[in-house]
């Protein structure tokens, strides 16, 4: 084996190469803007950061998993309030081969989306429906009446030169465009800028 493909024991799966501090300078976001009444892209600056949690027990389910939060800002207004604000938690579950991601966003959105996966995979493909009874979206009154989500998917990729690339598709129907629905995707290329090791501060 060479010394390339020598590796731990991999505790987090697929997860283990997220842990540590990211930034993202190379954003494009295309969604609805409400005030000008468009829909157009926008580029943007973007923190992360992917923190080790206590492994999770369930009965006979074990989970390994991450802490994670996620910060963009517009192009332009970097020293202002951000555009987009989420956290969650991604989790391992070895056994059935999958990676959970639940997620929460500042605006009143609650997703659990699921992938399959094997432990050492390079991209994660994420998925969830609304009434789905593990993989499911929700959503405030406000929303389901003038943006409703209609499905999720998203993608991490894990690229050679150790970067990492995530997207998302979001179906929306807005009720501002007379109910048509609307892809709202957002990509973006993240570098680590912090790595954690024992006896680091999470922090």
């Amino acid at each position: 084996m060479a010394d390339s493909e020598i590796r731990g024991p991999q505790r987090l799966g697929p997860l283990t190469p997220l842990v540590g501090e990211w930034e993202g300078d190379a954003g494009v976001d295309l969604s609805y803007h409400n005030d000008d009444d468009v829909t157009e892209k926008t580029s943007y600056f973007e923190k992360a950061w992917f923190k080790p949690i206590p492994k999770q027990e369930n009965g006979k389910q074990f989970l390994e998993g991450l802490a994670y939060k996620s910060t963009a800002w517009r192009h332009g207004e970097e020293a202002m309030e951000p555009f987009h604000d989420e956290m969650g938690f991604l989790l391992w579950d070895k056994e059935r081969g999958q990676v959970i991601r639940t997620v929460v966003f500042g605006r009143g959105i609650a997703i659990m989306a699921g992938a399959d996966a094997g432990p050492r995979d390079k991209e994660i493909h994420f998925k969830a429906t609304p009434g789905d009874p593990c993989y499911g979206i929700l959503q405030n009154r406000y929303l389901l009446e003038r943006a409703e989500l209609k499905s999720f998917e998203s993608t991490f990729k894990f690229n050679d030169d150790g970067t990492f690339t995530h997207s998302s598709d979001i179906v929306l129907k807005l009720a501002a465009q007379n109910g048509l629905e609307m892809h709202h995707t957002d990509v973006n290329t993240m570098h680590k800028v912090k790595h954690y090791h024992p006896g680091s501060e999470f922090q």
